[in-house]
């Protein structure tokens, strides 16, 4: 992880306000087309109540993960309030943690590791909530480029053949997947008998993802077509790898 603690409170802040100034006047019914059969009053309450139960998880260990559906975020009119208030008791919980490993799923982690996967699951979620009701959507590329690589960090981390089975359709033979931004390096996957390799390189490989850092996020977690991309080489090799490694 190459994002600092300061760089992560800032970019969840961030991300949190503007998904709260994108549900702001909207209709809690109205549909969530990335997120089929959430309206956006439920994905409200998901980022809130996920933000509290990671705060939780960081004082007091682990804890079942909750039903979106019974989250409570109260009156549309007061969702940016509890939002935010979301966010900043995460913040007060890592910062307050400081170096104390926590539980995670693939073991004792700083308790930076919540801040950044709340992030970058309330970043994408930032995006459904825009798209929902048509309000502008940004990532700066330093937050873009790292969620993609937290990603990519769990879908390889072994435990995840135990936590989501689906993925072992991702091991392979040696094809390789090169994840190409606009700028910086890039990102090489190989899938493996054992599950899926990567490392931070810009190599030939069986098939190109390339574009915008931002828009190859949104192509992987399938908040854009793959149009929004540009793929070269064995576009069968993309389409798998796109219908098989959903978030």
């Amino acid at each position: 992880m190459d994002l600092d603690t300061a760089r992560l409170v800032q970019g969840l802040h961030q991300h949190t306000e503007g998904f709260a100034k994108a549900v702001a006047g909207a209709d809690p019914e109205a549909p969530v087309s990335t997120c089929p059969e959430w309206p956006l009053r439920i994905l409200a309450g998901h980022v809130g109540q996920a933000h509290r139960w990671a705060a939780d998880l960081i004082r007091s260990g682990p804890a079942p993960v909750p039903d979106p559906f019974e989250a409570d975020p109260g009156a549309p009119g007061e969702w940016s309030a509890w939002l935010q208030a979301g966010a900043a008791d995460l913040a007060e919980a890592v910062v307050a943690a400081s170096d104390r490993p926590v539980w995670t799923y693939f073991g004792p982690r700083p308790a930076t590791f919540w801040l950044r996967r709340m992030l970058h699951d309330t970043t994408v979620h930032h995006a459904d909530a825009a798209f929902a009701t048509g309000t502008a959507f940004a990532v700066a590329p330093d937050l873009a480029a790292d969620a993609i690589s937290e990603w990519l960090e769990m879908l390889s981390h072994p435990v995840m053949a135990t936590l989501r089975p689906g993925f072992s359709a991702l091991r392979g033979t040696g094809q390789t997947l090169q994840l190409r931004p606009g700028d910086g390096a890039g990102w090489l996957i190989t899938r493996t008998p054992d599950g899926v390799r990567w490392t931070r390189a810009t190599d030939a490989a069986d098939v190109t993802l390339a574009g915008p850092v931002e828009d190859l996020l949104l192509a992987l977690t399938r908040r854009v077509s793959a149009e929004r991309i540009t793929i070269t080489g064995d576009h069968g090799l993309a389409d798998h790898w796109l219908a098989h490694s959903a978030a």
